[in-house]
């Protein structure tokens, strides 16, 4: 009988079984490498394997056994041809755009960004002279526009955090390479179960994996995919001397998240659904924003290149922060926390908290206003979710 290959696996078969490297002993579950060095037999090995002549662990700060087996897991389940690991989503963001700019280069950004992406981008990349630009993600003129120029890398969130806005990233790859540049998509929001921006012709995904693909709030962690070229001459020097690594047991926990993550997204995508459409029926919201409505504005968009809503959604309430403050402080089930992703639900008010460093203007040039709350569904029965934001927006209607 013909064993079955790897690259021949569906989907939740990789998400299970996608580069599992047992040891000698056999075990079941994927062993834990809690070990920063390693030892050679001989002066010569130790040599050849610093010379890049013998292939080995050397240093975890460069490579390690448990993390290795979650980047290769991921990039099966991606569909890249590399994926590196790094200690939080933020140190996958920095490294991804960092590692390939240079002084005079130019990169453009969509603006609706999570606060510390948003940072990096107006802030940090101008200090080594990199001329960043910001467009409305969802304005064809503005990208034209933008991408008229030379520029080296461009970077969206599709879906955005917090506003839930959908970029079309198969035509703004395509006017990306016209400009000589690298596409780079942070789909945390999405997953990837629900899109795969590298099939719609971007070069690099960052995901922070503390979010859906732990999705039990345990630990943090960091993932870039891409291509073996751009590892090459890009990414792998800068994260082998600039080190923002992994840790092993992170990275061990991190697998056995992806084992269930088309499992936990499928829930979340059903319940955000259900959620999502009690509240566009509530009288004192004043708007929803998910991309599995009707009247979300990408609607035809997320048809065409996601496979579900998600898990995220974001709505306004009538009566700006005050009513937002009232709302949160009323929930007894949902809990109020800036993280997302998680087996429980999520609220957060993006004004005072993610977003809080971003002046006035530049929140609401995002879609950010006083009274939006946003709010990462969870996996608990959706029946009591939707009786605590019932419970909830009573009160916020109460004199």
């Amino acid at each position: 009988m013909t064993r079955s290959s790897p690259k021949s696996w569906r989907l939740a078969t990789k998400l299970v079984r996608g580069g599992l490297d047992r040891s000698p002993h056999c075990e079941t579950s994927e062993a834990l490498y809690l070990n920063s060095g390693y030892v050679y037999g001989s002066a010569e090995e130790a040599e050849q394997s610093f010379d890049g002549t013998r292939q080995r662990f050397v240093y975890s700060r460069f490579a390690n056994p448990t993390v290795a087996m979650f980047e290769r897991r991921l990039a099966a389940v991606e569909g890249a041809e590399i994926c590196r690991a790094t200690a939080s989503g933020m140190a996958a963001v920095h490294a991804a755009l960092l590692c390939q700019v240079r002084a005079g280069d130019r990169v453009v950004a969509s603006r609706a960004l999570f606060g510390s992406c948003s940072w990096i981008l107006s802030e940090l990349l101008p200090r080594y002279g990199v001329e960043t630009v910001s467009v409305d993600g969802t304005d064809d003129a503005q990208w034209r526009a933008a991408l008229s120029k030379p520029t080296r890398a461009v970077f969206i969130e599709s879906p955005s955090n917090p506003t839930l806005e959908v970029i079309d990233v198969a035509q703004v790859a395509a006017l990306t390479h016209a400009a000589g540049g690298r596409l780079v998509v942070d789909n945390v929001f999405a997953t990837p179960m629900l899109q795969k921006p590298l099939a719609l012709g971007a070069d690099v995904v960052v995901y922070s994996a503390t979010k859906h693909i732990d999705g039990q709030g345990r630990c943090l962690g960091g993932a870039i995919l891409c291509g073996e070229a751009f590892l090459t001459d890009h990414l792998g020097v800068f994260l082998r001397h600039v080190g923002p690594a992994m840790s092993p047991f992170n990275a061990w926990v991190l697998l056995k998240g992806l084992e269930t993550l088309d499992l936990r997204v499928a829930r979340h995508v059903e319940n955000a659904s259900r959620i999502a459409a009690f509240l566009e029926d509530q009288p004192g919201v004043e708007r929803v924003l998910y991309p599995g409505l009707a009247s979300h504005p990408q609607r035809d968009l997320v048809n065409r290149q996601m496979s579900g809503g998600g898990g995220m959604l974001a709505f306004t309430l009538n009566g700006g922060k005050k009513a937002a403050y009232r709302l949160l402080n009323a929930l007894s089930i949902i809990d109020i926390s800036n993280n997302l992703g998680d087996a429980k639900s999520l609220i957060t008010h993006p004004w005072t908290t993610t977003h809080q460093s971003r002046t006035p203007e530049e929140k609401q040039a995002m879609g950010i206003t006083e009274g939006m709350l946003r709010l990462s569904v969870g996996l608990e029965d959706v029946e009591d979710l939707i009786a605590d934001l019932a419970a909830a927006l009573d009160g916020c209607a109460l004199p």
